[in-house]
């Protein structure tokens, strides 16, 4: 499946207090009853790269069929270490790898 997505952006938080690595992007869906979330995905490879997996879930109710832009977050709490990417996978293919991981001390 193709799934069209924009405006990627990781941020590694390690402010005291709140700390915390964030992504963020938007996805495009065939309707505003799809839900996309992301989740640490089950296999990481062996680079320094954060794996994550974009699921796509459906909301219970009647909706217009229309094409929807919906935000997606992840964040994933604590301090850590150096993340030189992160990877995004939809249905096991890669849709984009964030390089430019922001980070804030």
């Amino acid at each position: 499946m193709y799934i069209q997505s924009k405006d990627w952006t990781a941020r590694n938080d390690k402010m005291p207090g709140n700390s915390a690595l964030r992504v963020f992007g938007t996805v495009t869906v065939a309707h505003p009853g799809i839900q996309p979330v992301l989740r640490v995905r089950a296999v990481q490879d062996k680079s320094f790269a954060l794996a994550l997996e974009l699921n796509l879930q459906q909301i219970e109710g009647s909706v217009l069929q229309v094409v929807t832009d919906k935000p997606v977050r992840f964040e994933l709490p604590g301090v850590h270490g150096f993340i030189p990417a992160v990877d995004i996978f939809h249905e096991g293919e890669l849709i984009t790898r964030i390089t430019d991981v922001i980070v804030t001390h």
